[in-house]
């Protein structure tokens, strides 16, 4: 398999994003997670090539859109991701969470069916290769504190309070815990 790295600069650090032959994005993570993004595309996809890029993708404008407050900017791009078929519904629900909003790992599994299937949800949440358009920033523990976010807590907490400002809700401006 093919694959192309973009490199691009965020409020949040340079993100990696992966795309194939399609455009369509495999994998997105921060520079200072290169290697683990290249043994998740190992696992994923076995034998690969990734190559920088040379010509931008579709998904890095509606990136930038995002990062400069067009929230919705992200819902549209195309990805493809290998994983199980639970895994693939978490991610598909995730997609579903609007921008500035958060729920729990509880309650986006009682939305997918899976009664006591929050150790589930959140362990698909955590191998989830798309951060950010792939939304898992926006899941919360229980007790509504952030938790687990793979690019760190502190970009968890910069992205929601991100979608909370620019959807000028200040009532939901105070992040617990930070």
């Amino acid at each position: 398999m093919n694959l192309f790295l973009h490199r691009i600069a965020s409020p949040i650090g340079v993100i990696l994003l992966v795309t194939d032959s399609q455009d369509r994005v495999r994998a997105l993570d921060f520079d200072d997670y290169e290697a683990r993004m290249r043994t998740l595309l190992s696992t994923h996809y076995g034998h690969y090539s990734l190559s920088e890029a040379t010509s931008p993708s579709s998904a890095e404008p509606a990136l930038q859109r995002y990062f400069t407050g067009e929230l919705d900017a992200l819902k549209d791009i195309a990805v493809a991701t290998n994983g199980t078929e639970f895994q693939q519904r978490v991610w598909s629900a995730l997609r579903q969470i609007p921008p500035a909003r958060m729920t729990t790992y509880g309650k986006l599994a009682l939305q997918m069916g899976e009664h006591n299937g929050a150790r589930a949800v959140g362990s698909a949440n955590a191998t989830n290769p798309i951060a950010i358009i792939v939304p898992c920033h926006r899941v919360v523990g229980a007790d509504g504190k952030l938790t687990g976010f793979a690019g760190g807590l502190e970009r968890k907490a910069w992205l929601l309070g991100h979608e909370r400002a620019e959807a000028g809700d200040p009532e939901t401006l105070r992040l617990p815990g930070f």
